[in-house]
């Protein structure tokens, strides 16, 4: 082999190798069931807000605290603690992408996806604050 083949060889194994470190950190959508196997790292979870359950909201008390309830695609119903005020329109929304952490019972979220049911409104997103 010449030196300029065995040096292409060594560059696109390199790339390959760099490909798959990146995209192998690349989250899927989990079940609460699946984040609560690894507490504390952080998963996206798909859900619909429970409207039959209490949904605490306070902004006298702590406006930077929204707890509410969300099934997931498996049926489980968890309690949320999203540390940001509440999104406007979630009761409306038709999905909910959260983005957090499972610790004990509760899914403690960053962020929140809402897709909205119209397809000419653009999805809400809001961020909440680091706790």
């Amino acid at each position: 082999m010449k030196k300029t083949h065995i040096v292409l060889l060594i560059l696109v194994v390199a790339a390959i190798a760099t490909i798959v470190t990146v995209f192998s950190d690349f989250s899927t959508y989990e079940t609460f069931e699946s984040a609560s196997k690894e507490p504390g790292k952080t998963y996206y979870v798909i859900g619909h807000l429970q409207t039959d359950k209490d949904m605490i909201y306070d902004p006298k008390v702590d406006p930077n605290h929204f707890t509410f309830y969300a099934k997931d695609k498996s049926g489980n119903v968890q309690k949320v603690i999203f540390n940001g005020e509440k999104p406007r329109d979630i009761e409306r929304s038709e999905q909910i992408v959260m983005m957090g952490y499972s610790e004990g019972n509760t899914f403690h979220c960053s962020r929140i996806q809402m897709k909205c049911p119209s397809k000419y409104k653009k999805d809400q997103i809001a961020v909440g604050n680091k706790s």
